[in-house]
């Protein structure tokens, strides 16, 4: 899937940590890290008890104690169970910290807590290279430490139907994250963290599954701050259990021996019994043969859940945790989730209506919204995503570029807008951002016969973990990774991006009375999201600049309007 070239990334971090004699107590055991950059690595660390045998399909259970005096935390732990990465297992929800080298002991230092991505069906926490974060916080003088950790995803992390909602087993995927995050809170101190200065941060489903979580409470026991990357509330169809028990019946169905349990309710217990492989094989199957691109989801689990209604309609409710966020998305979204197959205006309708709509809807109601829609992005490929690009359809249909703008539109940008809208009007303190930046090279894409298109999910990924000349960024590219990271990092430490440190001093003359020499280094101060003041910073190696959140606003206001039909 998409995360591979991320993947090889991380692989190539990975070898550069170099062994060392760095230690930290944990309890009654002494933690062995490792060291690279002036940086200090301790991962692999256990949060919750490994969900295996009896354990699997329940959520999981904090883990305080390691039970040995001395573990070897100086490599990740393995990815949970998926398919795409080798070598998953199911003991995997293991957590890391990356903290400055060289630390006295009284130092209490912010946080920077990330959840991965990958649709919820793929991921891990060792794709992510960190040390560029840390190491940058350190020399602008605002060190910080950065947390990652696993949690579950595919039919293990996220099972649907009656059974699961029976036995609450459903989101447990989110339910991981939250044990991590409460291990933050128990732990993070003995690694000279400040446990009241978490600031979390996802991409795509990572941020998606902080922007669920933010509809709940209680995120405000874990976190003061959030940056929501390519991730909002809304931004993934939202169904009940029972949406996708088909999903489930076919998955238990293709375990050897655990068909007949579906007639008992009592499938979880047949499935608790059986090997991994056998777990992988048939949620593989069951993927095949399912109706949705995605159907290992997050699910509406009731009053008393994780996600008690539709999220746009607690979002519109004003109910949700009143921390400080940065939300943005990048330029195409959509171009990684438009089927490259799709070459009419009937494939795009039935597509649209099998996998974005709600099943409640009447038909005459469903009919009338997915034509309106279709009007408001016609078949002219100068006007579809990527955007900016002309006529150019990357050897395939025109249809599909118009395809990838609905796309983007209906999963990231329109929820973006809906959701940062919605929060500053209620007072919160948010800041706002477009990723466009023309050197950004591709991290995936589909099997394009051209050249593949620029911008899309993932690709401000290299950017804010400092890894850009790793897909060959341009000088200018990599001068706006270090400008993101600043940004990311000024505002885990002040909940404001504009504190004028490291390389964005450069940023602000007037503001810091600082004189650049270099006019690419010039641009604005990023200004706060308000009801009176909606603009974005545009993330852009030759334009960083502040733009006005009005872009394809006519679309973005009928898709916010008609969210009960698509299931927001």
């Amino acid at each position: 899937m998409f995360l591979t070239p991320i993947l090889t990334a991380g692989l190539l971090f990975f070898s550069s940590l170099a062994q060392a004699n760095h230690t930290v107590q944990f309890g009654n055991t002494t933690l062995l890290g490792s060291l690279s950059n002036n940086v200090e690595f301790y991962g692999g660390i256990l949060y919750a008890e490994p969900p295996l045998g009896n354990l699997r399909f329940l959520p999981s259970m904090l883990k305080s104690a390691l039970g040995s005096p001395t573990f070897n935390a100086s490599s990740f732990g393995v990815a949970c169970l998926q398919e795409f990465i080798p070598s998953s297992s199911e003991d995997c929800l293991t957590i890391n910290v990356f903290r400055p080298a060289g630390l006295n002991g009284t130092e209490s230092l912010p946080v920077m807590a990330f959840i991965y991505g990958g649709g919820f069906l793929e991921g891990v926490s060792s794709l992510y290279p960190t040390t560029a974060i840390v190491a940058q916080s350190i020399g602008q003088g605002t060190p910080v430490i950065y947390v990652s950790f696993n949690y579950r995803v595919g039919v293990l992390g996220f099972p649907p139907g009656r059974e699961a909602l029976a036995r609450d087993a459903l989101n447990l995927g989110l339910k991981d994250q939250l044990a991590a995050l409460q291990w933050i809170q128990d732990n993070i101190t003995i690694f000279n963290g400040d446990k009241s200065k978490v600031t979390l941060f996802g991409e795509s489903a990572g941020a998606v599954s902080l922007a669920m979580l933010f509809l709940n409470s209680n995120l405000g026991r874990f976190a003061r701050a959030v940056i929501f990357e390519s991730g909002s509330p809304s931004a993934t169809s939202m169904f009940d259990s029972a949406h996708r028990q088909s999903d489930w019946d076919n998955f238990v169905c293709a375990v050897p021996g655990c068909a007949g349990s579906l007639q008992t309710s009592d499938s979880i217990v047949c499935l608790q019994r059986v090997n991994s492989s056998a777990i992988l094989t048939a949620s593989t199957l069951a993927w095949a043969e399912s109706n949705e691109p995605f159907p290992w989801q997050p699910t509406i689990d009731g009053p008393i859940g994780l996600i008690p209604a539709h999220p746009f309609s607690l979002i519109a409710e004003g109910k949700f945790t009143r921390l400080p966020f940065i939300a943005g998305t990048n330029l195409n979204e959509g171009t990684y989730f438009a089927t490259p197959l799709v070459n009419s205006t009937n494939m795009i309708r039935s597509y649209l209506i099998a996998n974005y709509t709600s099943p409640t809807v009447p038909a005459q109601q469903l009919s009338s919204a997915i034509e309106e829609l279709l009007e408001l992005y016609p078949d002219i490929p100068a006007l579809g995503a990527p955007f900016n690009t002309g006529n150019d359809t990357f050897g395939l249909s025109s249809q599909w570029k118009r395809f990838a703008a609905i796309m983007g539109d209906l999963l990231f940008i329109s929820e973006r807008c809906a959701w940062i809208q919605a929060a500053s009007e209620r007072g919160v303190k948010t800041f706002g951002y477009l990723f466009d930046d023309p050197g950004a090279q591709p991290i995936a894409a589909p099997n394009f016969s051209a050249p593949p298109p620029p911008q899309g999910t993932l690709d401000e990924i290299p950017y804010v973990y400092g890894i850009v000349p790793l897909f060959g960024g341009t000088a200018a590219a990599v001068n706006l990774s270090t400008h993101m990271i600043d940004y990311w990092v000024s505002f885990a430490m002040s909940l404001d991006p504009n504190d004028g440190l490291g390389s964005n001093q450069m940023l602000f003359p007037d503001i810091y009375d600082h004189h650049p020499t270099d006019d690419h280094f010039q641009g604005p101060a990023w200004s706060q999201y308000t009801c009176d003041d909606q603009h974005l910073l545009q993330l852009n190696s030759v334009n960083l600049t502040m733009i006005p959140d009005d872009y394809r606003v006519e679309q973005m206001g009928f898709i916010n309007s008609h969210a009960e039909v698509f299931s927001l």
